[in-house]
């Protein structure tokens, strides 16, 4: 069988090695060498940390199912152990390719620019002098060496932590004894010396090892770390799920290792104690020339050299709320019509948090209800919440407590939030909430009325300066009865529970989503368009039901930043389909899916435009499993005119994107497209111009800068 003739067959990608590609994607953000050098650094941290979860998640519950004895494959046709083996080839090349791009270009590049990251050997006596003085007073005395003898059991070494593994010699018996020394988390990873120059904390820990080990000869140093098995297997019977993830979390520090890296100097007495204490094979060990963990350049990103970094503009505030003096005149302006956010390009904070924090101050608002899946530090959302509840009024918090690695987090937000006398909801055994909805109910003249938010991103203050998302303030009474239902769901019981314009999952979501494609099937020849943006599909009845959309001439383009396991461009079973990746300086994060023909429901022909402009849904669920069928979810359907242009303008920019843009072949392979159109760089100069914009002037018509960039974007009722 040819080679093409095996691709026509496969239907699907592996979600692994899927993955994988993205963080390649990631990677060729750091080999660009068009990009700022800490930029470029930037991006090794966020690759090496995104292997690391990839890693404590997905690899582990690969290995876990090998250790079951699973031989059945995912509808790709790869079995776990095959997927394993594929995984360690790829994770090797992409290691070689980082190692590349740091020693010999990214470092070399930046020391030209006056930052030097030195090795302990390269230092002169002056700042060997000065680190020794450093390790006397900071790091000295917070070591804690650990041996390895008949007395002294192999210690326990947590997931990600950075160690020495240490070979002495005693002198006395001549024999060798192994010791492991943990690098001091608490302190930063590389120590600054004057004039931008910094060392690695391990090498300076490794230069002075015989002050730890006095009267013993010190063999040598050699940096390792190791990755633990983090994912939570949850008891689906527990009465309290709160302690059911709390003792959850307690397990995950002894998870199983997965995962060990080692440097490449380390002789093979210390690497094989090391693999036979871990009980790990020999595939499970990386070895590497060099640092261990890049994501520790993080670290560099807190120097004042912004000529060195990318470009990060401040969101503006968006026309439509500039200059609201009272919580009043918030609701006034949402009465009047939803309002788009576009984030990061509009700002979070003076929209949505400002939306949560007069709601908690206003004398009107009776209640206030939200869904919260993760958040940040110092959350002011939570501070407005807890002000609300001190304030009188109900207060309703869903907290998630099973968000991945935010589970802690979490559990002390809500831990707060009850003891202010908010009403804390702990999720659901067996589903996630992953919604991402905010429900204010307010006191009128003329009756109890609802304001909304539905989004697609978390109400994270921080990471909404970076992630990419959409959200719509609105004031629609059916949305508000929406909400109010789903809130009522989720903190009671109920069953057959009906919206009148969310979807949502688990329940309608995955159905209405099928009849929608239908429904572009069996359109009027020619007229059948679909177009999605999200962050992951790997749903095999989705891709099955758009690959019989493809063959039945539906115009389809998949705008999807991650996981992709649809083959696009198939002749005979995907001609039609288009799916292209946008990775940058923002996360492209925003879930929005668009219909040409409306998709129309149960006969209820609001769904669609009289004059034929389609429909549009945005909210929190990607086309996964665990989205459609183990996540509570909400999609909405957008029905405001301008909001929908909004929608068309951001799809059709991310479509002619070239500067960010990677688009998937059929033969499984990502390639960049290659240009100057940068998509991320438009949304900054269409959200100032709009912006700057009186609040007085309708929606729809920004001028100048905006009109050019907006030139080849057709308008909202074309052939889109």
């Amino acid at each position: 069988m040819t080679e093409a003739e095996e691709t026509e067959q496969r239907r699907y990608l592996n979600r692994e090695l899927s993955w994988l590609d993205f963080n390649s994607r990631v990677l060729a953000q750091a080999e660009d060498a068009a990009l700022p050098l800490l930029e470029r650094l930037k991006f090794c941290a966020i690759y090496a940390s995104n292997l690391d979860e990839f890693f404590m998640v997905r690899v582990a519950g690969l290995k876990d199912q090998v250790a079951g004895g699973v031989t059945s494959a995912p509808p790709d046709g790869l079995s776990p152990l095959a997927q394993l083996a594929e995984i360690r080839k790829q994770v090797d090349a992409q290691a070689t390719r980082l190692q590349q791009v740091e020693a010999g270009e990214i470092i070399p590049g930046l020391a030209e620019e006056g930052v030097e990251l030195l090795d302990w050997n390269e230092l002169g006596p002056a700042d060997r002098k000065r680190a020794t003085g450093e390790f006397e007073d900071r790091i000295f005395p917070i070591l804690t060496p650990l041996a390895l003898d008949p007395g002294h059991p192999f210690p326990y070494i947590s997931s990600l932590s950075l160690n020495v593994a240490v070979l002495v010699v005693d002198p006395e018996t001549g024999q060798h004894r192994f010791a492991r020394v943990k690098v001091p988390p608490a302190l930063p990873r590389f120590l600054a010396l004057p004039d931008n120059r910094f060392v690695a904390a391990e090498q300076v820990i490794e230069a002075h090892l015989h002050d730890l080990f006095t009267g013993m000869e010190v063999v040598g140093g050699w940096p390792f770390r190791i990755t633990r098995n983090a994912d939570l297997t949850l008891d689906e019977d527990a009465e309290d799920l709160l302690e059911a993830v709390e003792v959850e979390l307690r397990r995950r520090r002894f998870g199983r290792a997965i995962r060990l890296e080692v440097d490449d100097e380390m002789p093979d007495e210390v690497r094989e104690l090391l693999q036979r204490e871990l009980d790990l094979d020999e595939e499970d060990i990386f070895s590497y020339l060099g640092g261990l963990d890049a994501s520790a350049y993080w670290q560099f990103q807190t120097l004042d050299r912004g000529d060195l970094k990318g470009s990060l503009t401040p969101g503006t505030v968006p026309r439509r709320l500039k200059d609201i003096e009272s919580s009043r005149d918030l609701f006034s302006r949402m009465g009047r019509g939803d309002i788009l956010l576009h984030h990061p390009y509009e700002s979070f904070g003076s929209s949505v948090t400002e939306f949560v924090r007069l709601a908690a101050q206003d004398p009107d608002v009776l209640a206030l209800k939200i869904t919260l899946y993760r958040t940040s530090g110092d959350s002011p959302i939570i501070d407005a919440l807890i002000d609300a509840a001190e304030a009188g009024k109900q207060v309703a918090a869903l907290v998630e407590l099973k968000a991945r690695f935010d589970e802690e987090a979490n559990i002390t937000w809500a831990r707060r939030l009850e003891d202010a006398g908010v009403h804390v909801v702990y999720g659901l055994v067996g589903l996630k909430i992953h919604a991402k909805t905010v429900l204010v109910i307010r006191n009128e003249q003329d009756g109890i009325r609802q304001y909304c938010h539905v989004g697609t991103g978390n109400y994270n203050s921080k990471t909404a300066r970076i992630y990419e998302d959409i959200g719509i303030l609105t004031a629609s009474p059916a949305v508000g009865e929406d909400l109010t239902q789903l809130f009522n769901f989720l903190t009671g019981y109920g069953r057959d529970v009906s919206y009148q314009r969310l979807l949502v999952a688990p329940g309608s979501l995955r159905r209405a989503l099928d009849e929608l494609i239908v429904s572009e099937i069996e359109a009027p020849e020619g007229t059948g368009r679909i177009i999605f943006k999200m962050n992951s599909l790997v749903d095999a009845k989705i891709i099955d039901r758009l690959y019989e959309a493809s063959q039945a001439g539906v115009q389809i383009d998949l705008i999807v930043r991650g996981i992709c396991c649809l083959i696009p461009g198939v002749p005979g079973m995907s001609d039609n389909i288009r799916v292209r990746s946008l990775v940058g300086k923002n996360l492209e994060h925003s879930r929005l899916y668009y219909f040409a023909n409306g998709g129309l429901l149960d006969g209820d022909e609001t769904g669609d435009d009289a004059d034929g402009g389609g429909t549009f849904y945005i909210g929190s669920a990607d086309l996964m499993p665990r989205n459609l069928d183990r996540r509570v979810e909400v999609l909405l359907r957008v029905e405001d005119a301008d909001c929908e242009e909004r929608l068309h303008e951001i799809l059709r920019v991310n479509m002619e994107d070239t500067a960010m843009a990677w688009e998937l072949g059929a033969d499984g392979s990502y390639r960049r497209v290659g240009g100057d159109y940068n998509a991320h760089d438009v949304f900054e100069e269409l959200a100032a111009e709009r912006n700057e914009v009186s609040a007085e002037v309708p929606t729809g018509a920004p001028t100048g800068a905006a009109d050019r960039l907006r030139q080849f974007l057709p308008r909202r009722r074309s052939n889109f």
